[in-house]
């Protein structure tokens, strides 16, 4: 038996702690001189007290201590909440440092600074759609303006903000056949015509998003760094590439002022 002194060295516990764990009853001493009021403790408390010392190193209060600290079962329970608590904190934090490293050798400028990408979700959208074959970029001045007047025919009505984005199925950058699905958020569904059709698109989690200034003939060089980030900063992509046009020919009288931003779903490896 150690007294209580001795048991508070031994264990490097203040005293003052191992009396409020007897207080509220969650380490008792073996044995109490009731002449002197020594508290005395053995083998079993010396386990007790690794094991409560353990437990809040684990970052467990000690209310959750007492609830748990008999009951083996709730123990392993909240052991292996915890050990998958600390995987998504270390996948969390490694992604922030990864994306930190990257930041800063764009600022030491040995990265190319024309590109900050951003991780961030895609919202659930209720769009104007039409799928086609594409020959090439310089079609879409043509396309896409007599998309926009059969909306107007069935009185279709733009979300605000206005989204306007391409889905490209073909999963990757291509300049001529391109197998383009162009998007025009609305705010309700309307009757299909015989070239557009109205649908819902679910949100996407995680996208990789890439501000592109510039005609769309330089697009290639956005889609290069993404691909490259993406696959440097251990994620995969989860879904088909976007573009959305923030500006353009229809604002835009300079090419090199046109604003694009690639969109494109990614998961954690």
């Amino acid at each position: 038996m150690f007294q209580i002194g001795l048991f508070s060295k031994m264990n490097r516990v203040t005293t003052k702690t191992l009396r409020h764990y007897d207080e509220i009853g969650l380490l008792k001493p073996a044995f109490v001189d009731q002449q002197t009021g020594y508290r005395y403790y053995g083998s079993a408390e010396l386990l007790r007290l690794n094991k409560i010392i353990a437990l809040k190193q684990l970052g467990l209060s000690l209310q959750e201590i007492q609830e748990l600290i008999d009951q083996q079962k709730g123990i392993d329970v909240f052991l292996t909440l915890k050990e998958k608590e600390i995987e998504i904190k270390i996948k969390e934090e490694t992604s922030k440092l990864s994306r930190l490293q990257n930041y800063s050798r764009y600022l030491r400028g040995e990265q190319n600074m024309n590109y900050s990408p951003v991780i961030k979700a895609l919202p659930e959208v209720i769009v104007a759609s039409m799928r086609l074959i594409a020959p090439n970029y310089e079609s879409y001045f043509d396309i896409i303006p007599k998309m926009g007047e059969e909306m107007r025919e069935k009185g279709a009505v733009c979300a605000v903000p206005e989204y306007c984005f391409n889905i490209y199925h073909d999963g990757e950058y291509k300049e001529s056949e391109i197998d383009l699905e162009v998007c025009e958020a609305v705010v309700a569904y309307c009757e299909d015509s015989e070239k557009v059709k109205y649908k819902k698109i679910d949100a996407v989690e995680n996208a990789l998003c890439v501000m592109h200034k510039g005609p769309y003939t330089t697009l290639p060089d956005a889609y290069a760094f993404a691909f490259s980030w993406i696959e440097t900063n251990a994620y995969v992509v989860g879904g088909l590439p976007r573009e959305s046009y923030i500006d353009g020919i229809w604002n835009k009288e300079d090419e090199n002022e046109w604003l694009t931003e690639l969109q494109i779903p990614v998961k954690k490896i």
